[in-house]
C-alpha cells in the first residue's frame, strides 16, 4: 500500500479503492463576481486552491483514480430548499432569486456549475446535494459501495462548513478521508486552519491533513506503473 506524508500520521492506501472527491468548486463559491463575493468574501482565498487542485486531478486521471466531484444546489422549484435555510441569513438576495451568475444555487444555472479548471469528464459522476455534508440525500454512498471505495481524497471548499461536514459524514460511514490542506478553502483564514486542526486533532479524530506536493509523486508512479507495458511470464 503506499504512504503519502500527513498528520497525525502516515496516510497509507489502496489506489483501486480510493477517490478523489472535489467537493462544490462552482463559480458562485469561487469565481469573481459570484454569490460569494456578491456577500463581501474575497473568492481569491478560495482560488488559491484551484491550482494545486487541477494538478491533484489530472494526477488522479493518469493514475486511473475514481473521481467524483460535488455540488451545492436545490431544483428549479426549490422544492428540496428547507424554509430555514432560505430565511438564514436575513439577505435581500438569496438562494433561489436571480443573482450575479444566475439564480443561486439553483441546479442547472451557470453559477451553480463547476469552475471550468476542474470542469469534470463525462465519466466522472457529479453529486447534487441539497445540504452542506455530501452524504445527505444524495447517491454518493451508493457510488462508492458499487466501486468498493474506502478511502478519499478530499479537495474543495469551503472548508469548515461542507469539506468539514463531509468528512464527518464520511468517518460516521466507516471511510478513511485525506484532506489536502492547500486544496481546500475558506474565506476566513482562521477558519481555515482551525477547520484542519480539528479533523487531525486526538490521532486523528476525523482523519488525516496532508499536502498534494506529497500525493503527486505517489500518483504519478501508480501512474507510469499503469502505462508499463505488461511482460507475459516466460
Amino acid at each position: 500500500m503506499p504512504g503519502v506524508p500527513a498528520e497525525p500520521y502516515e496516510f497509507s492506501f489502496e489506489l483501486a479503492h480510493t477517490a478523489l472527491l472535489i467537493i462544490d468548486m462552482q463559480r458562485d463559491f469561487v469565481d469573481p463576481g459570484g454569490f460569494g463575493e456578491a456577500l463581501g468574501n474575497d473568492v481569491s482565498l478560495l482560488r488559491k486552491a484551484v491550482p494545486p487542485t487541477a494538478r491533484v486531478l489530472d494526477a488522479a486521471r493518469a493514475s486511473g483514480l475514481l473521481v467524483i466531484h460535488t455540488r451545492e444546489g436545490h431544483r428549479p422549484d426549490l422544492a428540496d430548499l428547507p424554509p430555514a435555510k432560505k430565511a438564514r441569513g436575513r439577505l435581500k438576495t438569496g438562494i433561489g432569486d436571480a443573482g450575479p451568475m444566475g439564480r443561486i444555487l439553483v441546479r442547472g444555472e451557470y453559477g451553480h456549475d463547476i469552475i471550468d479548471e476542474l470542469r469534470p469528464r463525462p465519466d466522472e459522476p457529479v453529486v447534487d446535494k441539497p445540504g452542506k455534508g455530501a452524504f445527505y440525500a444524495t447517491d454518493l454512498e451508493a457510488i462508492l459501495h458499487s466501486r468498493d471505495i474506502r478511502q478519499l481524497v478530499v479537495c474543495g471548499v469551503t472548508t469548515e462548513v461542507c469539506v468539514n461536514t463531509t468528512v464527518r459524514e464520511a468517518n460516521d460511514r466507516g471511510y478513511d478521508c485525506l484532506v489536502l490542506a492547500d486544496c481546500v478553502g475558506s474565506y476566513f483564514p482562521e477558519f481555515q486552519r482551525v477547520a484542519l486542526e480539528m479533523v487531525k486533532a486526538q490521532g486523528g479524530i476525523f482523519g488525516w491533513v496532508g499536502e498534494s506536493a506529497d500525493l503527486l509523486p505517489v500518483l504519478t508512479h501508480a501512474a507510469l506503473r499503469e502505462r508499463a507495458p505488461q511482460h507475459a511470464p516466460t
